[in-house]
């Protein structure tokens, strides 16, 4: 794949990952970019799909747009994440071939993986199980676009690839309360604390689960680096092949924001999935990714951003939805 064979459309494109996506395309020589905007397309209907391709009139299409949230979010909105992921990506694939876009790239989910997945996750792990609960319908209705991006492979001809991202943080995170992920809810929490002067702070869980973090940067350079260089049926990580307990995660956070009081664990409150790595040998071998931004160095870039812009972020709140 050469950007000069035409335009690229990336849905989502104005999102915490999509924005850093943008930026590496155009750094990449992507001169036409189009990014529909949910406001004026409305990717779950099939007009608004068709609109969004007439107006872009794309060559590659690289499909971010998801409704999305942390646990909280996915327990309130199962109904919503099933429905709203699975229809924009099965109207923009279908749309897609029909438009006879030449490539299409599907972000998948690592909540679409069995709850009890031997770590590292493995591409070849997908199917043996049922996704954990709290997130299983999110995770199956993206899981659905890779079953559609293989059938239509098969049957069309195709160029349809999917990736599975870990989880993302980085500047320019969600750090709405009511849906946002680990990372940025732990920064906020901390950081609201430590402003306060509060002696606690109360953490989900039990802290024993553990996740993989990849950087918002890093997660868009394994994407276009895919874009112009896979062209396979089988998904593939995108990530960094080191996981952390949700315990040291607090800890780091709680000591990079200079929040000083204690953690109270609710135990009530799910852990989500037990554990969370993946298995990155396909990226690096298939297209040459590799993560490059440490953890703690992402982290403090992180933080940083968020107190430079929290007081703008908090003027500006928005329940969760379409990220566009």
């Amino acid at each position: 794949m050469t950007w000069s064979r035409g335009p690229v459309m990336v849905t989502g494109g104005g999102g915490f990952l999509g924005q850093a996506v943008v930026r590496r395309l155009r750094s990449a020589g992507a001169a036409e970019i189009f990014v529909p905007r949910s406001g004026e397309y409305d990717l779950r209907t099939t007009e608004g799909v068709r609109d969004a391709l007439s107006a872009g009139k794309p060559q590659l299409v690289i499909h971010l747009a998801a409704v999305v949230g942390g646990i909280g979010a996915n327990r309130e909105n199962p109904g919503r994440f099933f429905y709203e992921n699975a229809i924009m990506g099965i109207q923009l694939l279908e749309q897609a071939r029909l438009a006879g876009v030449a490539k299409f790239v599907t972000i998948g989910t690592v909540c679409s993986y069995p709850k009890f997945t031997p770590v590292p996750f493995h591409e070849d792990d997908l199917w043996n199980g049922y996704p954990e609960e709290t997130n299983a319908p999110y995770g199956l209705a993206k899981k659905m676009l890779l079953v559609q991006s293989q059938a239509y492979r098969q049957q069309f001809g195709m160029n349809a690839i999917y990736l599975i991202p870990v989880n993302l943080y980085g500047p320019g995170d969600n750090f709405d309360p009511r849906s946002s992920h680990v990372i940025p809810a732990l920064i906020k929490k901390c950081i609201d604390a430590r402003e306060s002067g509060a002696e606690e702070i109360e953490v989900w869980g039990t802290g024993n689960a553990s996740r993989e973090f990849l950087f918002v940067d890093d997660a868009a350079e394994g994407i276009v680096l895919a874009s112009e260089r896979y062209d396979g049926a089988e998904p593939v990580n995108v990530g960094v092949g080191r996981e952390i307990t949700i315990r040291e995660l607090v800890e780091t956070v709680a000591r990079l924001t200079g929040f000083g009081g204690s953690i109270r664990w609710d135990s009530s409150r799910p852990d989500g999935q037990p554990r969370r790595a993946l298995d990155t040998t396909r990226a690096r071998e298939a297209f040459g990714f590799a993560a490059a931004t440490g953890f703690e160095d992402g982290l403090r870039r992180t933080v940083a951003w968020y107190e430079a812009h929290r007081g703008e972020l908090a003027r500006r709140q928005a329940p969760a939805g379409v990220q566009s």
